[in-house]
């Protein structure tokens, strides 16, 4: 019972974390929005029914039944069809139908109502959103991301130098009993299997490696290398056991490995198998230890996340491809491919319920997830395309570009670009990234990805 409540216990971090991340991306909309003058009459978190609302001045603010997105409404998001006119009246053309609602709901945001008397009145047409200089619609747009950003820079050094980091020592944390190859089906040793060459040696947990032939150990990782590549051949190791020097002789055994890339997965050829190597094998695993890091690492810790996330975005089509292979088939997930707010929240609740894991690690391990997620809330965020940030962005600096050449060949200020044509592309990938997070969550629940 207690690791079921724990579990749910995960999920429900989990949950508010995102309902607050998203909350504050609004408000990174919210407040240049209103500081440049612009007419914002909603703030909502979540999305379905709403559970709460209350107005300040112009603005309503509220929760909605599902908390799982957010938007702010601005007045005049979207031109009028021509300067200077109103909607028009829409047509029966399901397109052109959609064109046509979003410049009616854009319009319908400069009508305010007084609440005393119910009466409207209309809206300054100088506060709406379209009418503002390129660089102010660019600040509102981008402040949702960067307040994604901030959150995770925040958390990040909160993780690295409150919690720390578990790093590689040079103490010997497992010994192996025998050699199994990479592409063994066996998971345990068996009377035919090899002895693993470390267990040969007389190595033993807890043995601390001051050198290997004469080299003096100042790493996990320059072991490892050393190891690699002294197959078949004899290795002296001087190892500290108890406070005393012991030298060993063991001789690294050439079998095959797995070859993985910088973020820790294994490598496909070109026809999507896994590309093994023959290396020098000892059999020793490494003890880690948690160490608190430099402010300095934030950053870096932070650019390499945006690095992997910007990385599977661009490769998208193609991981999609490998989440429908397993979950429709006998191939296992990718544990860095794209993943459903349902697979968080499952990840969420196995770390919440790791009974023998210590509170403090499982806590760091959840602040780790929710920057995770912050940093793809930013980096998803900022594709060019609409609905998203990123594809208002594109459409202001593109109507920036083009005032700018027609300023540049004294040609008549071309006005501001009608976003709201391109509402059919957004109906596309609005559908697209619907169809997205269906095939995820199915493929959460019958294959998910686990740390188990």
């Amino acid at each position: 019972m207690e690791t079921v409540l724990l579990y749910l216990l995960g999920i429900v971090i989990i949950v508010v974390g995102l309902a607050l991340s998203i909350g504050l991306h609004e408000i990174g909309h919210l407040v240049p929005a209103k500081l440049f003058g612009v007419r914002v009459s909603q703030y909502m978190i979540g999305f379905g029914p709403t559970l709460f609302s209350r107005r300040r001045g112009e603005t309503e603010y509220g929760l909605k039944a599902i908390p799982l997105g957010g938007y702010i409404s601005m007045a005049g998001m979207f031109p009028p069809a021509k300067e200077g006119a109103s909607s028009r009246t829409a047509t029966t053309g399901i397109m052109q139908s959609l064109v046509q609602d979003a410049r009616t709901s854009s319009s319908d945001t400069m009508v305010a109502v007084d609440e005393t008397t119910g009466e409207e009145a209309v809206v300054d047409e100088r506060r709406a959103f379209y009418r503002l200089p390129v660089y102010k619609r660019v600040i509102i747009m981008l402040g949702g991301p960067f307040m994604n950003l901030v959150i995770a820079v925040v958390l990040y050094a909160v993780l690295l130098c409150g919690f720390g980091l578990a790093q590689a020592t040079t103490t010997v944390g497992s010994v192996s009993e025998c050699v199994l190859p990479a592409t063994s089906q066996q998971q345990e040793c068996g009377p035919s299997s090899a002895p693993a060459p470390g267990l040969a040696a007389g190595l033993t947990p807890g043995d601390r490696i001051v050198s290997m032939n004469g080299i003096a150990i100042t790493s996990w990782e320059q072991a490892t290398t050393i190891i690699r590549q002294s197959a078949s051949d004899d290795l002296s190791i001087v190892v500290n056991r108890d406070g005393a020097p012991v030298t060993l002789t063991a001789s690294p055994l050439l079998t095959e490995r797995y070859v993985y890339d910088a973020q820790g997965a294994i490598q496909k050829d070109s026809s999507g198998a896994s590309i093994t190597e023959e290396v020098g094998f000892l059999g020793i695993g490494s003890a880690s230890k948690v160490v608190q890091q430099p402010i300095t690492a934030v950053l870096p810790a932070v650019g390499d996340n945006i690095s992997r996330v910007t990385h599977l975005i661009l490769n998208l089509p193609q991981r999609m491809i490998d989440v429908v292979n397993a979950a429709f088939g006998p191939n296992e997930r990718d544990p860095n491919g794209p993943i459903s707010v349902v697979g968080v929240g499952r990840l969420a609740g196995e770390i919440t319920s790791l009974n023998t894991v210590p509170i403090v690690e499982r806590a760091s391990a959840l602040v780790g997830l929710v920057a995770s997620l912050n940093v793809a809330l930013m980096v998803f965020n900022l594709v060019p395309l609409m609905p998203l940030d990123g594809g208002h962005v594109a459409g202001a600096l593109f109507e920036g570009i083009r005032r700018f050449f027609a300023k540049l060949f004294g040609r008549k200020d071309p006005g501001p670009i009608d976003t709201a044509k391109i509402i059919p592309l957004t109906f596309v990938v609005a559908s697209l990234l619907i169809v997205m997070s269906v095939i995820l969550i199915y493929a959460d629940i019958v294959k998910p990805i686990s740390i188990l």
